[in-house]
């Protein structure tokens, strides 16, 4: 089960963005998608459509808000994968849930992690998603594919988790929970 929102005043955003919080947190779910291949497992990335308002062309995993009609994260976050990228929720077994994340722009994200054996290709919704692209599981387990990230925001210097890869740069809150994965399951130190 993903761990509950705790109530809004005991969370601590990545980092704040002051006009962000002019309501409750969002709760929104990921997909991190461990992919089935011949020569191995991948993890599955989406490049953020251009014409989008926010994060527009930036790496991101399948994912976004929990509708009201969702039954849970893993719902949402299966059915945002399927929008996004047309992966076949019946191809997606569910493992677990990694702990929350909460956003300087006021999201309150579940990573819902799931083993998926596709039977056919993805496919990005141009509305939504430009490219699609996966990344090798040796790849990301290796502490040498990961350098920081720095980004001023109202004179104060950010840092975030970087990862370059076959022209994709993945940065922000997306690589930080793609080293938050590694951490605590791909490399053994804590368990789903």
């Amino acid at each position: 089960m993903p761990q509950p929102m705790p109530d809004a005043h005991d969370l601590v955003a990545d980092f704040v963005i002051s006009d962000a919080f002019k309501g409750p947190p969002v709760p929104a779910a990921v997909l991190i998608a461990l992919v089935k291949r011949d020569q191995g497992y991948t993890v599955l990335y989406t490049e953020r459509a251009t014409t989008l308002r926010r994060h527009s062309g930036q790496v991101a995993f399948p994912g976004g808000r929990i509708d009201p009609e969702d039954q849970d994260a893993a719902y949402a976050a299966l059915r945002e994968a399927n929008e996004e990228v047309a992966l076949d929720p019946r191809d997606a077994s569910v493992l677990g849930f990694m702990p929350y994340y909460f956003t300087g722009t006021n999201y309150f994200i579940t990573p819902v992690v799931a083993m998926v054996d596709p039977r056919g290709p993805f496919m990005p919704n141009p509305r939504e998603v430009d490219r699609v692209f996966e990344v090798p599981l040796e790849t990301l387990i290796d502490d040498k594919s990961y350098g920081t990230y720095r980004i001023r925001h109202q004179g104060k210097e950010h840092t975030s988790w970087q990862i370059d890869y076959d022209g994709h740069m993945i940065w922000g809150i997306t690589a930080n929970l793609t080293r938050r994965f590694r951490d605590s399951v791909l490399t053994g130190e804590v368990a789903l």
